[in-house]
């Protein structure tokens, strides 16, 4: 487990620090003006490309012990780990193609997230079997192919969700750096190595990765890098959720409800004001963090001080995290509790957005 995350993690840092040096010319496609834009200079958005590379690294190594029947607490079949990386790829590539060129419009982008999605579910036979509620089971059981309407709709939806949150150094990297071990953990209290070693593998290549984006911003994820994270996060808790009965499908949902219900309430927000759900704007919550909550830095270079506040504002969208994936790997097995701790983030979400929005922020967000 060790080797696969420094192998992972020392392959993502040098191929990142090589595209700094020698890729940096399309960063200045990237305009001053586009509202979610919130750094000074032209910094390459190929963090994607690193982690990708990563974790084909990783993902071909874990089979490639499993062939040849190494000793190696972690095992991944090939047809498993290939499949995994066409579905990622898809996308992917797509991201990276958006990151170089700043021309692959919105619906060209969700369009490759469902195709990788369908190919996904086919591919490795994809589907939610079961929500957790005894009698909705029971109905649910009966059209098998609602099942794979949700995941695909998971597996198409997540890298967008990724990517929303993707606004500020390490936040979206660390949140899903996170999800990473807390499925691993419950992958390996159910004995299934394989799913283990999945995500662990993009783990390492996040870490790699963090290491030149915290705190000095030095490369972005980008399209490329958010839609790595959610695609295989996504298809692995499928698979989990899938296997295991004992796991409950609502560990994933709490496990990963920051990402998803700020784009929930991204797009009910943006219909409510007669605005398409694919139009940038500067409202997240995120963002609201750092407009009203992190507190000014004073320094005669604007560049510094405006990567002092970036770096400021994500850990206070982290402690947000941990708020969530603690119960989740607590209560992995245990619905009920996962369905309150689920509501209980919906509620505090909206009441502290609300909040924010009215200047009336709660007094422990404004802590110095």
């Amino acid at each position: 487990m060790l080797a696969l995350l420094i192998i992972c993690c020392a392959t993502a840092f040098v191929t990142a620090a090589l595209l700094m040096r020698y890729a940096r010319e399309h960063a200045s496609l990237y305009g001053d003006e586009v509202p979610q834009r919130f750094h000074r200079g032209d910094i390459p958005r190929l963090g994607g490309v690193a982690m990708l590379f990563s974790c084909t690294v990783g993902w071909g190594w874990i089979a490639l012990a499993d062939y040849l029947h190494l000793a190696s607490p972690l095992r991944a079949a090939g047809w498993s780990a290939a499949a995994v990386w066409l579905a990622t790829a898809i996308p992917v590539l797509g991201g990276i193609a958006e990151d170089l060129t700043q021309r692959l419009p919105p619906y060209w982008r969700l369009a490759l997230t469902v195709g990788a999605a369908v190919l996904a579910a086919g591919m490795l036979d994809l589907a939610v079997p079961r929500i957790g509620w005894a009698p909705v089971d029971e109905t649910w059981a009966r059209m098998p192919w609602l099942g794979v309407v949700v995941a695909i709709l998971g597996i198409s939806g997540l890298p967008h969700a990724f990517n929303l949150i993707d606004g500020y150094n390490g936040l979206a990297g660390l949140v899903a750096f996170i999800c990473c071990f807390a499925i691993a953990y419950v992958a390996l209290q159910v004995g299934d190595r394989q799913l283990a070693a999945t995500v662990l593998a993009l783990a390492g290549a996040t870490a790699g990765f963090l290491l030149w984006n915290y705190p000095r911003g030095l490369i972005f994820a980008g399209d490329g890098g958010a839609y790595l994270w959610g695609v295989v996060i996504a298809i692995v808790t499928v698979q989990l959720v899938q296997r295991y009965p004992q796991v409950s499908p609502w560990f994933p949902v709490l496990l990963l409800i920051y990402p998803v219900w700020e784009t929930l309430f991204s797009i009910y927000r943006k219909v409510s004001r007669g605005q398409s759900p694919g139009v940038a704007d500067a409202l997240h919550f995120h963002q609201l963090i750092y407009r009203r909550i992190v507190r000014g830095v004073f320094h005669d270079d604007e560049a510094r001080r405006m990567l002092m506040r970036n770096n400021r504002t994500s850990p206070y969208l982290w402690g947000f995290t941990l708020l969530t994936v603690i119960p989740a790997v607590l209560f992995w097995n245990n619905t009920p509790v996962l369905v309150f701790f689920t509501a209980l983030f919906v509620v505090s979400y909206v009441w502290v957005y609300v909040s924010i929005v009215r200047f009336r922020a709660p007094r422990w967000l404004r802590i110095r």
